[in-house]
């Protein structure tokens, strides 16, 4: 029976990226069930820290139950601090709480410092958190990673719900190229800076090709350009969808070696376009799906051990190819239909 169902997820403005792309695969793939879809999406900032707790409280007081007098049926909640909405057929599939608070505290990635306002701020986000996520029966969570946060933190269980890449049915497996693949966003998350100290460790380093763009673009372009790989690094920014499939295609490998990633789309993609992968033994829910020798190559997060892997990998088409077309089987079974017999169910 077709249901009334609102997504809801928060926006940061000007921000767009894997959470985004989520909520938005999730509206398509119910709407091609016959559902009746909507996104619901609130504004928020990470910056004061005290707009934290009202973004939260704007979700709190909204009112879901109808729209124009009409019930909705569904909220499905993603990420923080949607799921502060109150509902009472409420799921949430979680992409991840508020990392900067839980995981990254006390690390170089929050911004959060020891100072009495902040430590207020996140005794709040943990209360909420757990009172918000708490009142629902039906948790999910992107990885396993996500869901064993959630654990850790607030003692709470979620089961693990990959969802698909929105280029799903669409990558293929061409050549095994002459150059390395990047397209994660430019942020220090991702550590493509490790990837650059990596490649200048190599005699002849491959080419590489980053596809994307963020705050840590103009640096990692200074790095290049400091350590001699101006001639041997593109970077692309966004380019067209069929574009970026066609250069996962012909890759000889792509790298992604993010800090504790909560999911990891672009290790999915890879491993969809028969590319091996390059990663590190702290890359989080890459880890869920890379495994090393099989799939992928996974190093220590040192530039020295990643050469390494870059190195085997270039000077080796036959590791690469063994590698990559293990790649599909591994990933096969993340489908929408999958995603959504779990999580429309759910709510009974």
């Amino acid at each position: 029976m077709a249901k009334r169902i609102l997504v809801c997820t928060a926006q940061v403005p000007f921000v767009r990226g894997g959470a985004e792309l989520l909520a938005e695969g999730l509206c398509a793939a119910l709407r091609a069930r016959g559902h009746v879809v909507d996104i619901v999406s609130l504004p928020y900032s990470w910056q004061p820290h005290e707009h934290l707790g009202p973004s939260m409280l704007a979700w709190r007081l909204l009112d879901l139950t109808h729209v124009d007098g009409v019930p909705v049926d569904l909220l499905i909640c993603t990420k923080f601090p949607s799921y502060a909405a109150r509902h009472p057929h409420k799921v949430v599939w979680l992409v991840h709480q508020h990392r900067q608070a839980y995981d990254w505290y006390g690390t170089p990635l929050s911004d959060f410092t020891n100072t009495a306002e902040d430590r207020a701020v996140r005794d709040l986000l943990l209360r909420m958190d757990r009172t918000a996520l708490g009142e629902t029966p039906h948790r999910f969570a992107i990885s396993r990673n996500v869901a064993g946060r959630l654990q850790r933190y607030t003692g709470l269980d979620a089961t693990p719900l990959y969802p698909p890449s929105r280029y799903a049915g669409q990558l293929y497996a061409g050549p095994y190229g002459e150059y390395l693949l990047s397209d994660a966003r430019l942020d220090a998350a991702k550590r493509l800076d490790l990837l650059l100290h990596a490649l200048a460790r190599l005699p002849d380093p491959p080419r590489c090709i980053f596809v994307s763009s963020g705050p840590q673009r103009a640096a990692l372009e200074a790095l290049a350009h400091q350590l001699g790989l101006a001639a041997k690094v593109e970077f692309r920014g966004f380019v067209p969808d069929d574009d970026l499939i066609a250069l996962y295609a012909g890759a000889r490998a792509v790298y992604y070696a993010p800090f504790d990633e909560d999911y990891g789309f672009t290790a999915v993609q890879a491993l969809a376009a028969a590319r091996p992968l390059i990663t590190t033994t702290d890359a989080g829910g890459v880890l869920e799906f890379a495994e090393h020798q099989t799939n992928a190559l996974v190093a220590e997060p040192d530039p020295q051990a990643i050469a390494a892997q870059i190195d085997a990998l270039s000077t080796d088409v036959d590791l690469a190819a063994r590698l990559g077309t293990a790649g599909p089987a591994r990933v096969a079974a993340i489908t929408w239909d999958a995603v959504i017999d779990a999580l429309v169910p759910a709510a009974g």
